[in-house]
């Protein structure tokens, strides 16, 4: 099956074409055929073609919004099909990833007028997010009209999570009058970690216990007790967690009350802050990347950046390893444990007790590329996995497209 999966970002939308095999039994063993990223949706935008992390080519093209964003995109394709790539016609269906389902989608779902509208109405609860995936659905139905598209949410892994782990201290009455608890997120990617260690490991999924880290421009931390979920560093939104790349992640609530008081901010001015000036870039002044701040640590602001976000990363993976409790292995995962060393010495450092012996010579050759990271006597392994999360989310819907059978009940 050839499955188009499209992954709406902060301000990027991804574009992936994935092979899956009937028989497959986990998300590793498709195919990427063909990797699109458009980056500065509403400023900038410009289209990349890439090959794996490489850029083969780009082009500027028009994406005030995301809906522009998808119409360029399909445009592009149907006139300047790629070499190796499957023509458009020939695609099966479409993975549409979704950040929010709130508690009432733990499964991939096709995507009708009811779920549509739900998916709206749960954009209270994603602000950021939602409406992004909303919009890319009026140019896939003029392209692909025939196709079926199906919502795969990114909190769906973390419904197992328990009440004790998902509930705030507020009054029970109002938590459970408009849905507040933490949902967490990043599960497509958590997901994909959790079996691809599996498969390394040679188990199955259900008897592993790890902790996994998905570390990028939005970034959480999972605790995996027997290959479920029982806890993300993200809440009720992303915003809430580890320190990001514009996202603050935790601060103290009375924070948004001090700077509207002090500083004649509204309630948009402050979430506007927290979650597009703060994180790496607001502390460094310099850049999200971690690629470019690694390049620039004697400058001050950006060594103390660097700090933060590894200490907060840290201290999660800590608490995660608390949580689960006899933890076989740590998971690295995502752009930044992926090819940055300093990050993951500087948690490795502070797990050692925890039973992680780090290999400091893997650490150093272990770049973009998956590898065991722990020494071999370290009583919990440390691994490097690169996320896909574009080849679970078409895994999982090419398992309901042909089986009509939930992704969990396979």
């Amino acid at each position: 099956m050839q499955i188009l999966v499209l992954n709406p970002g902060g301000n990027s939308l991804k574009a992936e074409i994935v092979s899956c095999e009937p028989d497959q039994t986990f998300a590793s063993a498709g195919e990427t055929r063909l990797s699109v990223a458009i980056e500065g949706i509403g400023s900038s935008p410009e289209l990349s073609l890439m090959d794996d992390k490489r850029i083969v080519s780009k082009q500027k093209i028009k994406a005030e919004d995301y809906g522009d964003a998808a119409e360029s995109l399909l445009r592009w394709y149907e006139e300047q099909k790629p070499d190796g790539a499957p023509a458009l016609d020939d695609v099966d269906c479409i993975a549409l990833r979704v950040v929010h389902g709130g508690d009432r989608f733990d499964n991939p779902v096709e995507i009708d007028e009811e779920v549509r509208s739900a998916i709206e109405d749960l954009e209270k609860l994603a602000p950021l997010h939602n409406k992004s995936s909303v919009e890319v659905l009026a140019p896939l139905r003029r392209h692909l009209a025939c196709h079926p598209v199906y919502a795969v949410f990114d909190n769906a892994f973390h419904r197992t999570m328990p009440e004790h782990a998902a509930l705030y201290g507020i009054p029970l009455d109002l938590a459970r009058k408009h849905g507040i608890r933490r949902y967490g997120f990043h599960g497509i990617s958590h997901r994909y970690l959790l079996e691809r260690y599996a498969e390394l490991a040679k188990k199955d999924p259900a008897d592993c216990s790890i902790v996994s880290m998905h570390l990028e421009s939005g970034c959480s931390v999972t605790a995996v007790r027997n290959g479920r979920s029982i806890d993300n560093t993200m809440g009720l939104t992303p915003l809430e967690g580890l320190m990001m790349g514009t996202r603050s992640g935790d601060v103290d609530p009375e924070l948004v009350a001090l700077l509207m008081r002090e500083e004649k901010m509204s309630i948009d001015d402050v979430m506007n802050l927290l979650n597009k000036e703060s994180g790496l870039k607001g502390v460094s002044q310099v850049s999200l990347d971690t690629r470019v701040l690694m390049k620039q640590m004697d400058k001050p602001q950006v060594k103390l950046a660097m700090e933060i976000f590894s200490y907060r990363v840290r201290k999660a993976v800590g608490a995660a390893l608390a949580a689960v409790g006899d933890t076989e292995a740590v998971v690295f995962g995502g752009g930044i444990v992926e090819n940055t060393g300093y990050v993951r010495k500087h948690i490795c450092d502070g797990i050692r007790g925890f039973g992680l012996e780090m290999d400091e010579a893997a650490n150093e050759t272990i770049i973009d590329k998956e590898g065991l990271l722990s020494t071999e006597d370290s009583r919990v392994a440390g691994w490097v996995i690169p996320t896909e999360e574009a080849k679970q989310m078409a895994h999982e819907v090419a398992l309901l497209h042909r089986n009509d059978r939930p992704y969990q009940d396979r």
